[in-house]
């Protein structure tokens, strides 16, 4: 085993990951009281996902322990958080213009958080101070789903030269087991590699279950989440089990899927907290067919309303479901429609992953997801200052 490794969020459930053993930052370190981060959206955009909601949780966190956070991101800018936003620009423009807006209107920080996403900012080229870099899963094979040849090959050549060379020396927070190891295939080293899982909201009231099937995917409909793969194993599954598979999200792909639906397929778009909470509750299981995640949040946030999920054996997954105890991580499609019709036809087993699903995602709360970035914080200013020195 590894003499150096990243921090594991401290949860009962949790066990090391091999050649990963926990480490905790120094405690003694001083935590930084300027905080910015530099990423691609606010939580206010509407193709906002699982990052933002963790960019956001973390800063509303860190504003209401006393530290000065600041969002530096691309498209809208939402007014009315705890914490600054502020945009660079559009979408992609923002990219060139994060570093400018940075220095006019952000100024003096303790620490810069670069967000990368695949598409990396570089700070470390142009800001001198202690940065950290935040990564929810390398785009390593995302870059081919979405660009031609040359374009993918350039992208991803970037990010990992990024990663693995331009944040040298800098943390690297990962937020999954997967992500880490993915990261340290790229050349980052083990020892700058800090694992901060994702938390989940406390539901409050739970819904009953619907009496009939009810199956749910939720998410950015874009490529990689693979809707399309759903509806063609939804024609294999409901003439087994019948009742509504109901897609909630929205995104590029939406036209398209609604296009290629067939019978008991509904697509509600986005919806609100409470009709999320609702749906989350009611459903029978959560189908995950991503082909690509970090870690899955709304896994745990339908885990913790007592709903099992039923995804493929990727990266990721791993990290957020425990095949055969909180949901099934199935090899191949075949295995994914055995999969979702033994659980939908069983209602004990169901009801056992599911119970089991909710008592492992409460030990994931936000709390200690922002108790755990505190420390990497400190970690990675104090390292900073060693450099210095």
């Amino acid at each position: 085993m590894s003499q150096h490794a990243p921090v594991l969020a401290a949860a009962p459930h949790i066990t090391e990951t091999a050649g990963l053993a926990a480490l905790s930052p120094p405690r003694t370190a001083r935590a930084p009281r300027r905080i910015v981060f530099l990423a691609r959206r606010d939580l206010a955009n509407s193709a906002a996902g699982g990052s933002e909601l963790l960019v956001d949780r973390i800063a509303e966190g860190l504003a209401a322990a006393g530290h000065g956070v600041s969002l530096v991101c691309g498209g809208p800018a939402a007014q009315d958080r705890s914490y600054r936003v502020v945009s660079a620009g559009g979408d992609a423009g923002h990219f060139l213009r994060a570093r400018r807006t940075f220095t006019r209107r952000i100024g003096e920080t303790d620490l810069l958080v670069e967000v990368c996403n695949g598409m990396p900012y570089l700070a470390p080229l142009w800001h001198r101070g202690p940065t950290l870099c935040l990564v929810n899963h390398v785009h390593t094979d995302l870059w081919d789903m979405r660009y031609p040849a040359p374009a993918a090959a350039l992208g991803r050549r970037l990010e990992h030269w990024a990663l693995a060379r331009a944040h040298r020396g800098n943390l690297v927070m990962a937020v999954s087991e997967s992500t880490a190891s993915a990261l340290t295939r790229i050349g980052v080293p083990e020892d700058r590699i800090r694992v901060v899982h994702n938390g989940v909201e406390e539901p409050g009231p739970l819904v009953p279950k619907a009496t009939e099937p009810l199956f749910l995917a939720m998410g950015r409909l874009v490529e990689y989440k693979r809707v399309d793969l759903l509806l063609r194993l939804w024609e294999r599954v409901r003439p087994v089990t019948g009742g509504r598979l109901v897609i909630v999200g929205d995104g590029p792909e939406r036209q398209r899927l609604q296009a290629q639906a067939g019978p008991g397929v509904v697509f509600v778009g986005r919806v609100s907290e409470q009709e999320k909470h609702q749906l989350l509750c009611r459903a029978w299981l959560l189908l995950h067919p991503s082909a690509v995640e970090g870690w899955g949040l709304v896994v745990t946030e339908a885990a913790i309303r007592g709903t099992p999920a039923v995804g493929f054996d990727i990266p990721g997954l791993r990290d957020s479901v425990q095949d055969g105890v909180t949901g099934v991580l199935a090899r191949g499609e075949s295995a994914f429609v055995s999969a979702w019709c033994t659980l939908a036809l069983s209602d004990g087993k169901r009801g056992r992953m599911g119970g089991a699903a909710a008592d492992r995602a409460a030990g994931f709360t936000w709390r200690h997801t922002v108790d755990q970035f505190r420390a990497v914080a400190a970690e990675a200013y104090a390292r900073h200052s060693e450099v210095r020195v």
